[in-house]
């Protein structure tokens, strides 16, 4: 079977990204760019992430995750540490953030180094969580092979009889990853394929260098 999808076309239009517009610090910029996703009605969930990571069987492998909170250190996001996301990162840190969103014509890709956040602010972001996360945090043995839906379930109705009428307190297995940036692109549509990429890559003191990518 054979779809041919070479004449699916867009032109690129809405907006435009110039160097005299970007700031020294491209955390700032991501700032910018996400509010604006944020508060657009053609947006659905802003935080959502690509990201890829080298697996332990050698291949990279892409998912989408939540963006949980962005700092001028970097971003960060939650997960089971024994899954193979967890795994693979834990193995090499090395990792790639992506947000697309398509409605505005914008893509921002962040090339980074992972590393587990600390404890207490693991447990401050799972208390917050509702009881439901946090069971289903404890009875999914994430991207290990099940039985069944129904090995599931029983999980789940395992730890309710656990928890039941006390505090959930967050499994070790379980926490965040700050993703601390060493190069941040911006991409934006524009007509005819020449599109805007601009890209700053973290320096040896720190600083970031600016520099324009052809599209």
């Amino acid at each position: 079977m054979a779809h041919d999808l070479s004449d699916y076309r867009k032109s690129y239009e809405k907006r435009e990204l110039l160097e005299d517009n970007c700031p020294e610090n491209p955390i700032e910029l991501f700032r910018d760019w996400f509010f604006t996703a944020d508060e657009s009605e053609l947006v659905d969930e802003a935080n959502a992430m690509t990201i890829a990571s080298i697996g332990l069987d050698g291949f990279p492998k892409s998912r989408v995750v939540l963006l949980k909170k962005y700092t001028w250190e970097g971003f960060i996001f939650y997960t089971n540490y024994n899954s193979e996301k967890g795994k693979a990162i834990l193995n090499n840190n090395h990792v790639c953030l992506s947000f697309f969103w398509s409605s505005l014509e914008q893509q921002i890709i962040i090339k980074g180094k992972a590393e587990k956040l600390a404890e207490n602010l693991s447990d401050g972001y799972f208390e917050s969580r509702p009881d439901g996360s946090k069971l289903g945090a404890w009875a999914s043995n994430q991207s290990e092979v099940v039985t069944s839906r129904n090995e599931l379930d029983n999980n789940l109705a395992s730890f309710e009889r656990k928890f039941e009428n006390q505090d959930i307190p967050r499994p070790k297995h379980w926490g965040g990853f700050l993703v601390k940036p060493v190069s941040i692109e911006f991409w934006q549509g524009r007509p005819n394929r020449m599109h805007d990429r601009i890209r700053y890559t973290l320096q040896k003191d720190f600083s970031w260098k600016l520099e324009r990518l052809a599209p």
